[in-house]
């Protein structure tokens, strides 16, 4: 499996930015491989910017996941996290958060490209109130890293998975790979990182602002996966 970065535009190091990043996949190789890591070179790539992938807040309840979230750098989606990140830390700071969610990995299929965004607001939100520009993010490949096995209406699996999302606050999923079951199949994954869109700071910003800057954002991550997918 090889994975690559993408640039299309330049970040400018001193601002801020919120980078959105579809589609979840089930395990959001693309997003943690490019953003916490630096094996496609995202410093050298965007000098003077740095990355830092916020995911579900509920994992950091679970003993020793909760470490290993830690120590690989990554943050929880949560006000107060962002507000670090986006107000605390100056400026040159990119936060990716996978926008779908579980929602967007249940929907996860090969040959399939499903993305979780028209109620999806708050990160533009967030956008708005630290005056962070937002940057659509596609990762070609995600979906076809691992095959989801899908339950049926009734199933004991889905009432146990269902189960699972009302006490732990997101849903699990059962998934094969390649080799040894769980690895993930060698598949090529490019993460193309789109141009940033201008956005205000906005401390309260209304519902019809929050609704325009999302409108922007969804146009532009269509025109970035129309423009760059295979």
């Amino acid at each position: 499996m090889s994975l690559q970065l993408v640039k299309t535009a330049e970040l400018n190091p001193n601002k801020n930015y919120v980078l959105g990043c579809h589609p979840h996949g089930i395990m959001s190789v693309g997003a943690f491989v490019c953003f916490t890591t630096e094996s496609c070179g995202f410093i050298e790539t965007f000098p003077g910017v740095r990355s830092c992938l916020a995911v579900l807040a509920g994992l950091f309840r679970i003993p020793l996941l909760r470490e290993y979230l830690m120590c690989a750098g990554l943050y929880p989606v949560s006000k107060p996290s962002l507000t670090h990140l986006l107000s605390k830390s100056g400026k040159g700071n990119a936060v990716v958060i996978v926008i779908g969610g579980a929602a967007e990995s249940l929907a996860s299929s090969p040959g399939i490209n499903t993305v979780v965004m028209r109620k999806r607001k708050g990160f533009v939100r967030v956008a708005l109130q630290f005056g962070a520009d937002l940057v659509p993010v596609y990762s070609f490949g995600e979906n076809e890293l691992f095959r989801q096995v899908i339950f049926t209406e009734g199933s004991v699996g889905l009432r146990l998975q269902n189960l699972f999302k009302k006490i732990a606050g997101f849903a699990p999923c059962l998934f094969l790979g390649e080799r040894l079951g769980w690895l993930p199949y060698r598949t090529p994954v490019t993460t193309v990182v789109g141009s940033p869109i201008s956005v205000p700071k906005l401390a309260l910003a209304s519902d019809k602002e929050v609704d325009y800057y999302h409108g922007l954002y969804m146009e532009a991550l269509t025109k970035l996966f129309h423009e760059h997918k295979v």
